[in-house]
């Protein structure tokens, strides 16, 4: 099921999300509809708050317009390393439509997060993938992309 996707400026968009708890078909049902919500969109990764869900689950396909789809869900997903080489890329948000902001981020980024069901997982993130995991986690936090521009750290 398409849904509906939160803009900017609801306030779950704020709200630090509670970890998921149960691995269950509910879980199945929501991953299910925020990938296609996220490819309808079309976009290339989905927090659940962007579904006004406020649990730690995030979708991502980083690569999908430019080759086959590969879907991946992470579920209380955490940084667990970072390079100390940054990229400053233009990150576009889906609950911010039209606007492009300039994000500095590690260039790479090791995740470890649950898959739905609930088993552990690693994985080392580069390039654009290392941007999509760490914009879709800041979602988790309650951080949008708009939080990073220059302005908004003066002072």
């Amino acid at each position: 099921m398409i849904r509906n996707i939160v803009k900017h400026p609801d306030p779950v968009l704020r709200q630090i999300c509670e970890p998921v708890a149960q691995f269950d078909d509910m879980l199945d049902a929501l991953a299910y509809d925020m990938l296609q919500t996220m490819y309808d969109a079309p976009g290339r990764g989905l927090a659940a708050p962007q579904v006004g869900i406020t649990r730690r689950i995030f979708v991502m396909d980083a690569t999908w317009k430019d080759g086959p789809r590969t879907p991946m869900v992470f579920v209380n997903p955490k940084v667990v390393g970072t390079s100390e080489d940054q990229t400053s890329l233009d990150e576009g948000c889906l609950s911010i439509p039209n606007e492009l902001t300039r994000v500095t981020r590690p260039s790479v980024v090791k995740m470890a997060w649950q898959d739905l069901r609930g088993a552990e997982q690693t994985g080392d993130f580069s390039g654009f993938a290392a941007a999509c995991v760490q914009h879709e986690l800041d979602h988790l936090n309650g951080i949008l992309c708009i939080d990073y521009r220059k302005e908004d750290h003066a002072g």
